[in-house]
């Protein structure tokens, strides 16, 4: 049997209105119907499984029978730094690491970034975010924030133990991934990389620079890679 499909909603109580666009792919997407099964999600990290109660025009009224904190939260807190990347491969970087475990996403300008934000685009990128959210069973949708420079992206990261920039110019990494930290900030950049005051701008900021290796990565792989193995060490992938 199918697990209940998943929404966020705001206010839960006993009885809830799902309206918007949550109720519209509850009730024309997913047919659900009076009667059905559904899990809530108040975005802080609780679950609430309700019942359909009332399938009206604009919304539909859940009747909550529970309250469970979710056991798909991850422990660590992961921060992910990506300069904007052309097409859709920022959604695609933004639902991946979503799924690995992040608990936020920075998308950031650089000098030789080549894509552009706006407030649609970033409206979009949370829209991804809150969806792969519910498909991964997570009980929280981390927000996707926006920075119109390097500078104000690394400074956002104060406070991390451990902050990594991947440098793709190093011929060394300047130390490891240490495992069991409390806290990683990681930055990666666009397809056009970084320039040496970039570099020298995050590690003014507390950042070390890190290595992925012989080959130039794509930098949506670089992205979910990267996250992907430092996921694994804090121990959220064991």
């Amino acid at each position: 049997m199918a697990a209940p499909k998943r929404f966020f909603a705001e206010h839960i109580s006993e009885e809830v209105v799902l309206a918007g666009e949550e109720f519209r792919h509850a009730k024309n997407v997913l047919r659900l119907a009076e009667g059905d099964e559904a899990t809530l999600l108040d975005g802080g990290g609780f679950e609430y499984p309700a019942v359909i109660a009332r399938v009206g025009k604009n919304d539909m009224t859940l009747h909550v029978i529970g309250k469970r904190l979710s056991d798909k939260e991850p422990k660590t807190d992961l921060y992910l730094l990506i300069g904007a990347l052309k097409g859709d491969k920022t959604e695609l970087v933004v639902q991946k690491s979503v799924e690995l475990g992040a608990k936020k996403i920075g998308v950031f300008s650089s000098r030789y970034c080549a894509a552009y934000m706006n407030e649609n685009k970033l409206e979009r990128l949370n829209k991804v975010a809150r969806e792969a959210a519910k498909q991964c069973l997570r009980a929280t949708a981390p927000e996707v924030v926006y920075f119109d420079n390097a500078a104000s992206a690394f400074a956002s990261a104060e406070g991390y133990a451990c902050k990594l920039f991947a440098c793709e110019f190093l011929d060394r990494s300047e130390c490891g991934i240490p495992a069991d930290q409390a806290s990683y900030a990681l930055v990666v950049g666009s397809e056009g990389g970084f320039t040496e005051e970039e570099f020298a701008c995050a590690k003014a900021a507390g950042f070390a620079g890190i290595s992925l290796g012989k080959r130039i990565l794509r930098a949506e792989t670089a992205a979910i890679a990267f996250l992907s193995v430092t996921a694994y060490l804090a121990g959220e992938l064991q």
